[in-house]
C-alpha cells in the first residue's frame, strides 16, 4: 500500500508513521476494523518499551518457530486484518517457504471483510486462502467468538498454527486441541503470549521477515537439528528474558535521564 501523505524519512517516527498510515488505509478499504487500530496502538506502546528492535529472546523464539513450521505435517498461518495489511506479502512468502496453508480468521467477522482480505493475499501471490465464507464450516470446541469458525482443510487439522496478533481465548482453545501454537505478540504478559508454545515478542513487521530468513537457513539442516532446536527451546525463559529487556530499558532511562537537552 502506498502512503497517501508525504512523510519525510528524516522524521524520528518515520517507520511508525508509515505503519499507522497503512493501517488507516486498510481500515478505509474494509480490511482492518476500528478495534484493530486500538490494538495496534497498545502493541506500539510495548514496542517502545522493548526499544523497537528484535531482541535476543525474540530471535530464539523465531528460530524455534521456523523449526516447528518446517517439521510440521500440516502447518497453517492464521491471518487477521492487521496482519494482512502490514505483512500480507511476507505472509504469502513465508507460507511458500515452509509449505503452509493460509487461513483467514477474524474476531469481527463478515463475509465482505473475509473476501477483501483473501483478495489482498491472492494479489500478493497466494494460490489458495482458506477460511472464507462456507469454507469456515468447522468449529473450535469451547470457543464462543466468531474465531471459533475454521476451515476443515486448515486450522481444524493443523498440527502447527502460526497466529500473529492473536487473542488469548483462541490460543488456549487451540492448545487444548493438541496443536502447537506460535504467537507473535509485543506484550509478554498477555494471555496469548503466556499460553502459546512459542512466543515471538516482537513487532510483526520485523518478526515475519526474520522468520522467513531463518526458515530458509534451517531448511538446509537435517531433521534431527530442527528437533534439537525445539527440544532445547523454553518459552518461559523467553518470556522472562523479554520482560527483563523491558526492565533494562526502563532502568537505563532512569539512569541516563528522561529529558532531552538542547545546546544553549
Amino acid at each position: 500500500m502506498a502512503c497517501r501523505f508525504t512523510i519525510p524519512p528524516s522524521h524520528p517516527r518515520y517507520r511508525s508513521l508509515l505503519i499507522r498510515e497503512r493501517l488507516v488505509e486498510a481500515f478505509e478499504e474494509g480490511i482492518v476494523v476500528p478495534q484493530g487500530l486500538i490494538a495496534h496502538g497498545r502493541g506500539e506502546c510495548f514496542d517502545y518499551l522493548l526499544g523497537e528492535r528484535t531482541t535476543n529472546a525474540a530471535l530464539k523464539a523465531i528460530e524455534a518457530a521456523a523449526a516447528a513450521l518446517l517439521l510440521a505435517k500440516h502447518p497453517v498461518i492464521s491471518v487477521n486484518g492487521n496482519t494482512a495489511a502490514l505483512v500480507g506479502d511476507k505472509i504469502v512468502e513465508l507460507a511458500k517457504e515452509v509449505n503452509a496453508r493460509i487461513e483467514v480468521n477474524l474476531f469481527y467477522r463478515s463475509l465482505e471483510r473475509e473476501m477483501k482480505i483473501a483478495k489482498l493475499l491472492r494479489d500478493y501471490g497466494a494460490e489458495e486462502v482458506l477460511g472464507v465464507g462456507q469454507d469456515a464450516s468447522a468449529v473450535i470446541p469451547e470457543l464462543q467468538s466468531e474465531r471459533r469458525r475454521v476451515s476443515p482443510r486448515g486450522i481444524l487439522i493443523a498440527d502447527v498454527v502460526l497466529v500473529p496478533l492473536e487473542d488469548g481465548d483462541r490460543t488456549e482453545a487451540l492448545r487444548k486441541m493438541g496443536k502447537t501454537v506460535i504467537a507473535i505478540d509485543l506484550n509478554p504478559l498477555s494471555r496469548t503470549a503466556r499460553t502459546a508454545n512459542i512466543t515471538i515478542v516482537d513487532n510483526v513487521v520485523r518478526a515475519i521477515p526474520k522468520l522467513i530468513e531463518k526458515a530458509r537457513i534451517l531448511k538446509k539442516e537435517p531433521r534431527s537439528k530442527l528437533e534439537e532446536i525445539l527440544q532445547n527451546y523454553n518459552n518461559e525463559e523467553v518470556l522472562r528474558e523479554s520482560l527483563m529487556e523491558i526492565w533494562r530499558n526502563l532502568e537505563r532511562h532512569f539512569r541516563e535521564g528522561l529529558t532531552i537537552e538542547f545546546p544553549k
